[in-house]
């Protein structure tokens, strides 16, 4: 039996996406693990282990989830969700650092974080957009 922490932790951490602004994947995991594991073992056994379809079991239970789980699984993937959108928002927020200066494409921009995270002339909006989205 896979143990309930392990459950989310596995399910927000399988699309490899992972700052004061948003909260970690990580976090938001522990925080959903510590606070939700009953309930998704009790209401959503047997889901596939993805953010989307948990968030969509602990939605449709949230009759017989726990205050503390009802609570925290809305903070939890708000903060999922803040984060995502600060990732993508770094390519158009770092658009001219990663062409000019790292030689890359914004359509790829994963492939220009190492870059990014160690170049030192970059603009405010870059850096802002880097701590957000958790590379720093």
């Amino acid at each position: 039996m896979i143990r309930p922490t392990a459950f989310v932790l596995l399910a927000l951490t399988v699309p490899s996406l992972a700052s004061a602004a948003t909260m970690s994947f990580g976090d938001a995991a522990a925080l959903l693990g510590k606070s939700c594991g009953a309930d998704i073992v009790a209401n959503c056994r047997g889901v596939n282990p993805d953010s989307s379809r948990l968030k969509d079991c602990l939605f449709r239970n949230r009759d017989a989830l726990s205050p503390q789980c009802l609570n925290d699984y809305r903070a939890a993937f708000d903060a999922i969700q803040k984060r995502i959108s600060a990732r993508v928002a770094v390519a158009n927020a770092c658009s001219r650092e990663i062409v000019k200066l790292c030689g890359g494409s914004t359509k790829e921009t994963s492939k220009s974080i190492s870059c990014l995270t160690t170049t030192s002339d970059i603009s405010d909006g870059c850096n802002k957009a880097l701590d957000a989205a958790g590379y720093r």
